[in-house]
């Protein structure tokens, strides 16, 4: 089992999946530590959709602020050490990825 699921990892389906997915990690981390949102503040799926939302509008606009006027998009993250070993083996990244440019 353990070989099998070795050997997929090695697949360009697999770390194309991957990429994807270690590209929202840091968001989802935020909101999980930065934002306590692994528990909700109301009851029902109802209530807890509007907190969610909320909360997402809020670290927006926290981002947003941290622009000057003049600049027009983000400054791009640091490279994650994933996308170093793709870089490295000149393993094309998707554009999807926040970091494009580096």
């Amino acid at each position: 089992m353990q070989l099998r699921v070795r050997a997929e990892q090695q697949t360009p389906e697999w770390k194309t999946r991957y990429a994807v997915r270690s590209g929202v990690e840091s968001t989802v981390n935020e909101f999980a530590h930065g934002h306590g949102m692994r528990r909700c503040r109301y009851r029902g799926q109802g209530k807890a959709h509007i907190q969610h939302i909320l909360t997402a509008i809020a670290v927006n606009i926290e981002r947003l602020s941290g622009l000057s006027p003049a600049e027009e998009a983000p400054r791009p993250r640091q490279p994650t050490a994933f996308q170093n070993y793709l870089d490295q083996r000149e393993i094309p990244r998707l554009k999807s990825w926040r970091n494009l440019g580096s």
